[in-house]
């Protein structure tokens, strides 16, 4: 069940109109790098790409990673531009100042019934915290003026509006997200593959000379490696981006529950008839 789910959350990435646009565009830009900075003639021997790389040069040896390397190269600039972008939205999704600071303030306006300060200070805060605790206000104040509803329902009320807030903003924080992970899942197998394809052709083409040469060997293998060098990295970096992302994500929604409570209770400690929880 969690693996369709991360799917339709694969897909549903996909779809967006950034996603989608940057994905073509970087392995565009891959494929660019590939052919002419690591393929330039000049960091060749007889400046022939068909030859072996210059001695200590880089982008020659991997540029001999072969057909692999410009897709590494496209999974890592993948995982750097979606990186780029959820921390951007995720610190937008902060607001301004400690998240901290603001639910504590929060629940001593809260405690004091002071909502109209309590709702100006979610309009400062301007993050996805505020912006459901702000609902969540909105309701507590409505319900405040409505006699139709007994205390329990209001309460049911305010967490259903709390609650649907939430659902709204999250969508919003882990968009992406799913791209970062499935890079992180599949960047060293991919660059796996492309080690056993550098090393069966770096043999065949040995087997084929017909008499031991070390050095081309040796050169044969440093190629093939490449491939695990760039795909355990890119790894590696979507690895410690999801972990940093997911734990950010994991603060905010903890905040959110604690303001949602705070003003849950609130309010059902001051309209304590017929509340059940």
């Amino acid at each position: 069940m969690s693996k369709m789910k991360s799917n339709n959350s694969l897909i549903e990435s996909l779809r967006s109109g950034f996603a989608a646009i940057s994905i073509l565009l970087i392995i565009a830009i891959s494929v660019v790098i590939y052919i002419y900075v690591l393929g330039n003639p000049g960091n060749f021997q007889g400046n022939d790409p068909n030859n072996h790389p210059l001695p200590d040069n880089y982008l020659g040896i991997v540029y001999k990673g072969g057909i692999i390397v410009p897709m590494l190269i496209s999974l890592l600039l993948m995982t750097l531009t979606f990186g780029l972008e959820r921390m951007i939205t995720i610190s937008r999704a902060k607001g301004r100042g400690n998240i901290g600071r603001f639910v504590r303030e929060i629940r001593s306006l809260i405690a004091d019934g002071n909502v109209k300060s309590a709702l100006e200070e979610c309009d400062r805060q301007r993050g996805s915290v505020g912006n459901v605790v702000k609902a969540g206000l909105a309701k507590y104040k409505e319900m405040e003026k409505t006699y139709s509803l007994d205390s329990e329902r209001k309460v049911l009320a305010i967490q259903k509006d709390i609650e649907e807030t939430t659902q709204l903003e999250m969508p919003m924080l882990e968009k992406n997200l799913v791209i970062i992970a499935t890079i992180a899942s599949i960047a060293t197998l991919l660059g796996l593959l492309g080690t056993v394809l550098g090393m069966i052709k770096a043999f065949a083409a040995l087997a084929a000379a017909g008499a031991p040469d070390a050095v081309a060997l040796a050169n044969g293998i440093s190629e093939a490696l490449i491939n695990t060098a760039l795909g355990i990295g890119t790894s590696a970096i979507a690895i410690i981006f999801y972990n940093f992302f997911t734990s950010k994500i994991d603060e905010l929604t903890y905040s959110i529950d604690e303001a949602g409570f705070t003003i849950v209770q609130n309010f059902a400690a001051k309209n304590p008839e017929r509340v059940t929880a």
